[in-house]
């Protein structure tokens, strides 16, 4: 779809905005600029949640007062990074990547950032690795954060709440993807995939949802927002 001149205005002021966001309320992260330009160097893609956003992620993480953390979906592992600042000494962050490559990169940023005695990559297939922690017992995990492949969606929200307690949170970026959600009759598996979440989310008695959109650094999208109930 053709953007016009006056979308491309609006989604300068969204960068704009985040600049002053991130300026005004967080400041300077030499452990998050570094991951960044690690990530480039190593050839990963520019997918990581913005700084306003990875702030965010670690204001839920306190909030919840999550001393157990799963993320499904490493990449180079900022969000890993900002998830981790808001355990205490004694938390353990367990997050899953598919390509070994970014997993390396990942390890080298939390190593940088003094995080990695507290954080456990683990590589391969999340589905399978998922499924491998319910058969060990893992768990429970006070916070969930899934930032993965769209279509594994769905499967990602079934283990979490297999891992999780009541009162965990279950956190899930990209729901929104530019408005395309709304496309019922969408060919694209991401589209599918995180419709397919919004059914399974909707029709799920255990958890109490929402999504908010945001605008931003990372285009128009969205997160998903559950708590697991009680009882």
């Amino acid at each position: 779809m053709a953007i016009g001149a006056a979308e491309t205005g609006m989604a300068q002021d969204w960068i704009a905005v985040d600049g002053y966001i991130a300026g005004k309320l967080i400041g300077a992260d030499p452990a998050l600029d570094a991951t960044l330009a690690a990530n480039a160097a190593g050839g990963l893609p520019a997918i990581d949640v913005s700084a306003a956003q990875g702030r965010m992620l670690e204001l839920f993480a306190r909030m919840s007062g999550a001393r157990r953390i799963l993320e499904v979906g490493t990449l180079g592992g900022y969000s890993t990074i900002c998830l981790a600042r808001a355990l205490p000494g004694d938390g353990q962050l367990v997050t899953l990547e598919l390509e070994p490559h970014h997993a390396e990169v990942a390890r080298a940023n939390l190593a940088r950032a003094g995080l990695d005695a507290r954080c456990d990559v683990r590589v391969g297939p999340a589905a399978e690795t998922l499924a491998a922690m319910i058969a060990a017992g893992e768990g429970p995990f006070d916070l969930v954060f899934i930032d993965a492949d769209k279509p594994g969606n769905r499967a990602y929200l079934d283990a979490a709440l297999r891992l999780t307690r009541p009162g965990s949170v279950i956190l899930v970026d990209n729901v929104v993807r530019g408005g395309r959600v709304l496309e019922a009759d969408s060919a694209d598996p991401s589209v599918l995939g995180t419709r397919a979440l919004f059914d399974a989310v909707a029709a799920e008695p255990r958890l109490d949802a929402t999504a908010i959109q945001t605008v931003g650094d990372k285009g128009w999208d969205g997160f998903l927002i559950a708590v697991v109930r009680a009882g």
